[in-house]
């Protein structure tokens, strides 16, 4: 599969735009026309660079409004068409991209339109260029791809094919099958783009909030694989509109954008093998390493320069402390199987306060082929004599993810850590999600790193209000719920630190229980309002005993059709805070009603502590 992206996807200078695609492994890239008329270097030196670099320059974009007008517009079209098709020469492009009318255009007669575009196809002629006519899904006649399809065909010009642009197809809710209907060598360009499903005008939808494949709700295997039956085997080129990756460094958007095709290559070799007609494809879709989700969340690691706190907080909680690994300035504290190693940071800038998470897996070589595959930087841990050999890889927001094999038994890295005394009763069983803030530029790419490398699927994101603005969330997890990984986009402006600390949430067997013990330790919780415990008491039928015990120890409480929900958070420590959950018969949500609350009640212990007056 040759893979191109637009160059509208990434920030920067052209020159920056083509030496990040450059440096992610494109084969090419489409020139986004406002990219060249900013550059300061010709279309001969661009040319070049492009030839330096190693790209192919695959797409001339956009040439608008066109077709559909009267006879003065069309010979003044056709000289701006000429004067573009002079330059693609230059620039050494063989391929524009014509959208369909959106402004001048007066007729919707499709004769019309096809005549004129003949017109145009004979002047591509003259130029030894390609026209692609694409049907934008906010077009004034032509808006749907089978339309602009019957044009082309009616054009009946070797030097006239279509472009498909999924994002114009989705958005609408056309049915891509019909991609099958189109002869290969009429598709003279794919352009992909996947976005959140939205309620929306899809304009404001198309230029704002398009997506890498794999972050958004399209069924884009399935557009690929009707793509591929027809026998298409040009360019498969992104071209995202999305506010967030026209400010994010170009190189990591670059390497997301590669990493959001290797993926979508596997899938559609899926789809095909679903939905198998016994054809030969031209195009080759290569599989990924095939991997069971993790089994588990075998350790995480914690980076924070308040380690007194944290092991305060950890053993108020009943955890035990097995003390300094043997070789490295690490020490594990454990209950049940959940494990968790502190230490303090030791880079600049430092890490992710969770700095690493490890996973149980069945082939921990196959996870690491299948995330280098997926461009995911490969790092080493340091081994001292006879520590266990650990294989990781480095997720978007700089944190660490390694790879153990999976086990019955305890990891045998933990035997490189002093054996602790054993606590009394452990109502902790094991780490049962983790909740990382994502800084602005890193959310869609966690979300695909994630889903990508450890096959973990997404739920529907949802907003939760806080203090400082709408809190986005998306919980990742394997099927079976064991697994869990939630992502807090921390809202625009507000203080990441403050406002969204990172958090680990610990399944325990006794919610009521290991509060009450933790208090005996010392331990103050996270204070929820009587607000709070006004409005449970009004929404559900809850027993006197159990409301005036929840109280007590700053429990939440939560239900669905399936069970009920107990937790309590512990006060912030640095940019990181705990909590405990109780899922009783079945209970498979995170308490979303009382996330605000649990927002606002952090926010207030921050100004509580810094002093600012209510």
């Amino acid at each position: 599969m040759r893979t191109s992206i637009a160059t509208v996807c990434l920030s920067g200078t052209l020159d920056q735009k083509l030496a990040a695609a450059s440096e992610a492994g494109f084969d090419g890239v489409e020139i986004f026309e406002p990219d060249l008329i900013a550059s300061p270097e010709s279309p001969e030196a661009i040319r070049a660079r492009a030839d330096e670099l190693g790209l192919s320059l695959d797409l001339y974009q956009p040439f608008r409004d066109f077709e559909g007008v009267g006879p003065d517009l069309l010979e003044h079209n056709l000289r701006r068409a000429g004067a573009k098709f002079s330059l693609m020469n230059r620039l050494g492009i063989e391929t524009m991209l014509l959208c369909s009318n959106v402004g001048t255009a007066r007729s919707g007669d499709e004769q019309l339109a096809a005549t004129q575009l003949r017109e145009l196809g004979e002047l591509a002629e003259r130029f030894g260029v390609r026209v692609a006519y694409e049907a934008l899904a906010w077009g004034r006649f032509v808006d749907d791809y089978e339309q602009a399809a019957r044009i082309v065909r009616l054009a009946d010009h070797p030097r006239i094919g279509v472009c498909l642009d999924s994002f114009h197809i989705l958005s609408r809710g056309h049915d891509p099958q019909a991609i099958e209907t189109i002869p290969a060598d009429k598709i003279f360009f794919v352009q992909l783009a996947d976005a959140p499903i939205l309620s929306m005008d899809v304009l404001s939808w198309s230029r704002h909030h398009r997506l890498f494949p794999g972050e958004g709700g399209f069924d884009l295997a399935a557009f690929m694989g009707h793509l591929v039956r027809t026998g298409y085997d040009g360019p498969i080129s992104l071209e995202i509109f999305n506010d967030t990756f026209r400010q994010s460094d170009a190189a990591s958007t670059a390497v997301d954008a590669r990493r959001s095709l290797r993926l979508l290559e596997d899938e559609t070799r899926a789809w095909l093998g679903r939905s198998s007609r016994g054809r030969t494809e031209q195009m080759t879709a290569r599989p990924l390493p095939v991997v069971e989700p993790p089994a588990d969340i075998n350790y995480v690691e914690l980076r924070t320069d308040a380690i007194d706190e944290m092991r305060t907080l950890l053993a108020q909680l009943g955890f035990a402390a097995h003390g300094r690994h043997r070789t490295k300035s690490v020490e594990l504290w454990s209950q049940g199987a959940a494990r968790m190693v502190l230490g303090r940071p030791e880079t600049q800038p430092p890490p992710p306060t969770v700095a690493g998470i490890g996973l149980s897996v069945s082939n921990p070589d196959a996870a690491l082929r299948r995330a280098t595959d997926l461009f995911a930087p490969e790092i080493h841990r340091p081994e001292g004599p006879g520590d266990e050999s650990l294989v990781g890889v480095r997720a978007p927001d700089g944190s660490e993810v390694f790879f153990g094999l999976e086990g019955s038994t305890e990891p045998k890295w933990v035997r490189e850590f002093p054996v602790p005394d054993q606590p009394g009763a452990e109502l902790v069983e094991r780490v049962d999600h983790i909740n990382l803030a994502q800084p602005w530029q890193h959310f869609d790419a966690g979300v695909l790193f994630f889903h990508s490398v450890l096959d973990l699927r997404s739920q529907p994101s949802m907003e939760v209000a806080a203090p400082v603005g709408l809190v986005r969330s998306q919980v990742l997890r394997a099927a079976d719920g064991v697994v869990r990984i939630a992502l807090n986009l921390v809202p625009s402006g507000a203080h990441d630190d403050a406002i969204l600390p990172q958090h680990i949430a610990f399944a325990s067997t006794d919610v009521l229980a290991l509060a009450r013990q933790a208090r005996e330790r010392g331990f103050h919780p996270l204070d929820i309002p009587a607000n709070y415990y006004d409005d449970i008491e009004a929404r559900y039928d809850i027993e006197a005993s159990l409301l005036a015990e929840l109280k007590e120890l700053n429990v939440m409480y939560d239900r669905d059709e399936a069970g009920e929900f107990l937790h309590f958070y512990t006060q912030a420590i640095g940019t990181v805070f705990l909590e405990v959950v109780e899922r009783r018969d079945g209970y498979e949500g995170y308490g979303a009603l009382n996330a605000p609350v649990r927002l606002a009640a952090q926010y207030q212990q921050r100004r509580d502590a810094e002093g600012v007056p209510a």
